[in-house]
């Protein structure tokens, strides 16, 4: 419901969630050696997970600048 949780967010002070740190970090023991630290929080909840907006610039500029 709340992750992914930053590192920012994990380092932060103030803690007021109702499970621990170390449970936000690795919610599976199997991510303890393997982690993927997300640099964001959730976009718009679920909403925004599911309808991702690519901002890259577009192949035609990429290929100019290339030039």
């Amino acid at each position: 419901k709340n992750a992914p949780h930053t590192v920012l967010d994990l380092a932060d002070e103030v803690w007021e969630r109702p499970y621990t740190r170390t449970q936000a970090c690795f919610p599976l023991k199997g991510l303890q050696m393997d982690k993927y630290w997300s640099p964001v929080n959730r976009v718009d909840n679920a909403y925004g997970d599911r309808n991702l907006m690519c901002t890259c610039a577009s192949m035609a500029e990429l290929q100019e600048a290339a030039e």
